[in-house]
């Protein structure tokens, strides 16, 4: 009889996983279903684009069936919970699935709600996000309707899916104010809980430097209590107080509900707590989690999900076979960062690493830290790869799972070359 391994999410995750375990098992050895609540497949990085007009919603979104390889199915049901000891996944309407692996790829989810008066008065209004669809085209009709004031970007906490989003925004908002020509009448400001832009040294360095240059205000230590929508005002937990005529935040993120109604699977946040290397959970050798959904210290972006999923997929192959899992995640994770005026950056890291300056994906290639046109190609280039080779589960020629050396500079390398001389 063949395994059942059951996916939880359709998104990036779930969707390359279960397509790579397709390619790689035959149906005798394994029984495929991925679970979802809905048949509607969003392009999530797209969305930065809508409230520019540089995109539309219409356009990002393909039904999830017509993304699975042939022998894999999909069941359109909710997860109501995860029974760890009887290795069963239970449905909405009562349906039950029983497992032999479990892969959870439910992604990190938007929890507005958790953000006193956030969706009150003023939602969709002057205070928006366009970390979903709904919100991304809303905000389009405001910011084209914007003439004069203040415009806020505010991150209430993390983790939130792609860190660099909301910068991208900033940039893309300075960019779109001037080709208007109302930039000197509009204040930019964003507004964030860590002490800097980014949370890597290196390069919050290089973007704090990017925010100064085209005139945004940044506020930081700041972590949002209470959004009040009438009065223009975000306040702080210490009483800090932040203006605004519009306000774009990016919502508090948790794991999927089911985690929380799920004894064993995951932390306090609802994210599933695996090991960081083998993506495998501690107490259940049979649970793996990939994407956003999983709570490993590397950022939620779609690039940690495609150079996971080759690991995931081998580990899992060994633990069918009874063996123990032997390929390792290094933590790679790879951002286009969009500038504005046809520009971005690229960077490049994993857990050990921060983001270099360098080449990617070796000596030759597209460049690290720094603005460039071929960047914002590839920032453009990436939807292709993303529907016609990252969720089929294809390889990208030349570029591995782990993160690539050749190309980067090394800062302490160099001193020992010195040293050498």
């Amino acid at each position: 009889m063949a395994n059942r391994i059951v996916v939880l999410g359709g998104g990036t995750g779930g969707t390359l996983v279960a397509n790579r375990l397709r390619r790689r098992l035959g149906r005798a050895e394994a029984e495929i279903v991925v679970v979802d609540e809905d048949d509607r497949h969003v392009y999530q990085p797209g969305l930065l684009f809508v409230p520019f007009g540089l995109a539309h919603v219409d356009d990002l979104v393909r039904p999830r069936h017509a993304q699975l390889h042939t022998g894999v199915d999909l069941v359109e049901r909710a997860v109501e919970s995860v029974d760890l000891a009887a290795r069963e996944v239970r449905l909405a309407g009562g349906t039950v699935l029983a497992y032999d692996v479990l892969v959870v790829a439910t992604g990190a989810v938007l929890q507005p709600e958790e953000t006193d008066g956030l969706t009150g008065p003023g939602w969709m209004e002057r205070v928006f996000t366009f970390y979903d669809p709904a919100g991304a085209a809303a905000l389009a009709d405001a910011i084209a309707a914007f003439e004069r004031g203040r415009i806020v970007v505010s991150v209430v906490d993390m983790p939130i899916k792609c860190p660099v989003a909301p910068l991208e925004f900033c940039f893309l908002a300075d960019w779109y104010l001037r080709r208007r020509k109302i930039r000197d009448a509009v204040d930019l400001v964003f507004v964030t809980p860590l002490d800097g832009a980014f949370t890597k040294p290196v390069c919050n360095h290089e973007l704090s430097g990017l925010l100064r240059e085209k005139g945004v205000e940044v506020v930081t230590e700041f972590s949002t209590g209470t959004v009040d929508g009438p009065g223009g005002r975000l306040v702080s937990y210490d009483g800090r107080e932040v203006a605004f005529d519009l306000a774009v935040v990016v919502p508090l993120h948790g794991g999927a509900k089911y985690v929380e109604r799920s004894p064993g699977l995951g932390d306090e946040l609802g994210f599933v707590t695996v090991d960081e290397h083998t993506l495998q959970s501690r107490s259940h050798p049979e649970v793996f989690a990939i994407g956003d959904a999983a709570g490993i210290p590397t950022s939620k972006a779609g690039s940690v999900a495609h150079f996971a999923g080759e690991v995931l997929v081998e580990n899992v192959v060994h633990v069918l076979a009874g063996a123990e899992p032997t390929a390792s995640f290094d933590g790679h994770t790879n951002c286009f960062i969009e500038s504005g005026f046809d520009k971005a950056l690229l960077i490049d890291f994993n857990y050990e690493t921060e983001p270099l300056r360098g080449h990617f994906p070796s000596v030759v290639g597209l460049p690290l830290l720094r603005e460039s046109r071929l960047n914002h190609l590839g920032k453009l280039a990436f939807e292709w790869l993303y529907w016609h080779v990252l969720l089929p589960g294809h390889d990208i020629p030349g570029v591995g799972a782990a993160m690539p050396e050749r190309g980067k500079s090394f800062p302490e390398r160099g001193r020992a070359r010195e040293r050498v001389r």
